[in-house]
């Protein structure tokens, strides 16, 4: 395994956040990142904040249009209200392999991008969601935002090389 593959393995991923309190015996609201929204629930234990402590998830459950769950540790409304606002991460080797064609975000920033001429466009700084697609954000000598549409403008992800080859015109 590369020291790059390791890196990425440990990387951290945010699934989603503690929104609030639920009940007085340490349940918290969940914000969930995660489709299916209660498939958050499947990655514990969490890193909550700047934990160092993973913590377990011992229940959980759908409610409403977000999540509650109750995590090791945390008993009272009190002890919940500390978790408020704080992310819920996982380290990226904890998720499952991404099927062919489909990766997670995480795995392609910092990944080098080029035409398929060879013209180096930068390095993947994020990705977003538009609804319709997501938008890779290069930066090089500028910023340039490509829609993630495979076959299209996206030709190939290749994370030996590592490399994203691009039917994309640099001057655009």
């Amino acid at each position: 395994m590369s020291a790059d593959t390791d890196a990425r393995a440990t990387r951290r991923v945010v699934l989603g956040r503690i929104a609030g309190v639920f009940g007085v015996q340490g349940w918290v609201k969940v914000f969930s990142e995660t489709e299916p929204r209660d498939g958050i629930l499947r990655y514990s234990p969490w890193t909550v904040g700047e934990a160092s402590q993973p913590l377990r998830v011992l229940e959980g459950r759908a409610h409403g249009k977000g999540v509650v769950a109750r995590i090791e540790g945390c008993n009272d409304r009190d002890q919940a209200a500390l978790l408020v606002d704080r992310e819920i991460a996982v380290t990226r080797d904890r998720l499952p392999p991404p099927s062919v064609d489909e990766f997670y975000w995480i795995d392609l920033e910092g990944l080098p991008v080029e035409t398929l001429s060879g013209t180096q466009l930068g390095r993947v700084s994020h990705l977003f969601s538009t609804g319709s697609n997501d938008v890779l954000v290069v930066i090089g000598d500028r910023e340039r935002l490509l829609p993630f549409v495979w076959n299209e403008v996206i030709r190939s992800v290749d994370f030996d090389r590592p490399l994203i080859q691009v039917d994309w015109d640099p001057d655009f």
